[in-house]
């Protein structure tokens, strides 16, 4: 914050749920407040970019309320696609002095010279390693080539990936000694109590094996995630078949459909929400007590992404993950990821028939001693034992 307030670039990585946005959120509107012009129209002085929809609605959500009582009303506009185009360019009329966008949607509101960035004072990009995990670098090419040279630039990510160090080399290169990098490490910021859990399943007695969880440990609210649209469909329908009251939620949804379940989610409305990774970041869910990966994620960054989901705000939460034989492997590359190992648990009932073999340590990879992966799954009962031959 006191860094901000000076006008100076900074570039925060932090973890999901730290409370990124209001740290940059704060001291912007105590300086645009302070710096009011009763210009009219007003120019677009601070523009906000973010990579989904429902977190432009969050942010937006959060920069109201923080700004309800200040002495001079600030006009803050959020924009995004999936809805009419017409209704956002008339709130634009008479200019505004916050916008918070995605960048697609930004692009064509420019296009249709809805608002104009010839006068931007700050460039904020809150989750910034997700607008480029989301395929934004053209689009965040051009917004920046459309923006003055002179202009403080804030960057929040929860990741320092590579794409993301190279996106700041390129952002603060003009800063010079003005800019601070400020990083919240876990060693600095108590890591929120979520309980990691495993639980062998054979892939096609997942769904039952859910809808035991969710009745026998009375979970109030549940997260789950998968793989594909089809089976956020599929897993909520049959969770709804045992009474379990539970929704989908993917890109597919219109805006106004995907706004809606997250409102009725956070009202306890929903028992299971069923999503793709759409619902990995930017969703601020309080006290949501379980994220169960149904499917696991294709990274380790994800699965950590999906975990923040749970255990926000200093809350504890239970991350719970099922592994199917197929998924074993995978998930061994996500515990040596984030250096931690979660025991395997098998649920009376639901042994899955199907168990990942590991490979024998010590033949050190000699060709002709490692078993190839139809002697694992022979091991594994899941292929015929070979003939002995007649010889």
């Amino acid at each position: 914050m006191p860094a901000i307030l000076q006008g100076q670039d900074v570039l925060v990585t932090s973890a999901t749920g730290s409370g990124k946005t209001a740290a940059y959120a704060l001291p912007l509107l105590q300086r645009l407040a302070q710096a009011q012009a009763p210009l009219r129209p007003r120019p677009v002085r601070c523009l906000v970019l973010v990579p989904t929809r429902e977190l432009a609605s969050q942010v937006s959500d959060l920069w109201h309320d923080l700004a309800r009582d200040l002495p001079l009303p600030l006009k803050v506009v959020t924009v995004f696609g999936g809805v009419s185009l017409n209704p956002q360019m008339m709130r634009l009329r008479g200019g505004a002095d916050v916008v918070i966008a995605t960048p697609g949607r930004l692009l064509d509101l420019v296009a249709h010279n809805a608002l104009s960035l010839a006068r931007l004072q700050v460039l904020a990009l809150d989750e910034a390693d997700r607008l480029l995990d989301e395929g934004f670098a053209a689009e965040l090419n051009q917004i920046l080539a459309q923006l003055p040279s002179q202009r403080h630039t804030l960057m929040f990510s929860a990741t320092f990936a590579p794409a993301v160090q190279a996106l700041a080399e390129k952002l603060f290169a003009a800063s010079g000694p003005s800019r601070v990098r400020i990083a919240v490490e876990a060693a600095q910021a108590p890591p929120p109590a979520i309980a990691q859990r495993a639980i062998q399943v054979d892939a096609e007695r997942r769904t039952a094996l859910l809808k035991h969880l969710i009745q026998q440990e009375k979970w109030p609210r549940v997260l789950v995630f998968t793989a594909t649209r089809y089976a956020t469909e599929h897993v909520a329908h049959k969770l709804c078949q045992s009474g379990i009251v539970s929704t989908p939620f993917h890109g597919e949804m219109s805006q106004g459909a995907r706004r809606d379940v997250l409102q009725a989610f956070k009202e306890s409305r929903y028992d299971a929400v069923v999503t793709t990774d759409l619902g990995a970041r930017g969703l601020d869910i309080a006290n949501l007590p379980v994220v169960v990966n149904y499917d696991l994620p294709r990274s380790a960054t994800d699965y950590v992404h999906r975990m923040g989901r749970t255990g926000r705000a200093g809350q504890s939460g239970l991350v719970l993950s099922f592994i199917t034989a197929e998924a074993e492997a995978h998930f061994r590359l996500i515990e040596k990821r984030q250096g931690q190992r979660v025991a395997r648990e098998q649920v009376a009932g639901f042994e899955p028939q199907a168990i990942a073999v590991e490979a024998p340590v010590g033949n050190g990879g000699i060709k002709g001693k490692r078993p190839s992966k139809k002697d694992k799954l022979r091991a594994a009962g899941l292929l015929p034992a070979l003939k002995p031959s007649a010889h």
